[in-house]
């Protein structure tokens, strides 16, 4: 038996995916076996592009809600212990560029959570890896490709 890989996610995360998954099963079952149907009504399935685009659609949910699936199953939701002194996955930053002086606020979170424009960041990425485990004032240094950023940690929070 294989030992089955945790992946971490808030709470909101959890619930994000659930939804994308619920959407997705509705979705599958209902409109493309709709326009399946519909392209099996138009006759030769061999010059049928309607079919092909329904089908291929098809496959890309199933794998989606597959992909879903194996992640939900095997989620365990972050809780919070009350201990905001150490960044970890599920913390909100506030980190200062040492360099501009702007602030920006970021939430550490899995990669099946990431999304840029939340600026909700991966621990995977360089400056979640830089911030894992810090602690309020410590400053790093994070590799980016414009080069080098210095940033200070000012605040960690849930």
């Amino acid at each position: 038996m294989t030992k089955r890989e945790v992946i971490y996610l808030t709470k909101e995360g959890y619930e994000n995916l659930k939804k994308e998954l619920e959407t997705l099963r509705k979705k599958l079952m209902y409109e493309i076996a709709e326009r399946i149907k519909e392209a099996r009504e138009l006759g030769d399935l061999s010059e049928n592009s309607e079919y092909d685009e329904a089908k291929n659609e098809q496959g890309k949910i199933d794998s989606r809600i597959k992909q879903l699936e194996e992640i939900l199953n095997n989620a365990e939701i972050i809780e919070d212990n009350g201990d905001n002194s150490i960044v970890r996955i599920g913390s909100k930053v506030l980190l200062e560029n040492l360099e501009s002086k702007e602030t920006m606020e970021i939430r550490l979170v899995n990669t099946h959570e990431a999304n840029i424009f939340e600026n909700k960041i991966s621990i995977d990425s360089p400056i979640g890896k830089a911030l894992l485990d810090r602690r309020v004032d410590e400053e790093l240094m994070v590799r980016a490709p414009s080069g080098n950023i210095k940033y200070k940690i000012l605040a960690i929070s849930k």
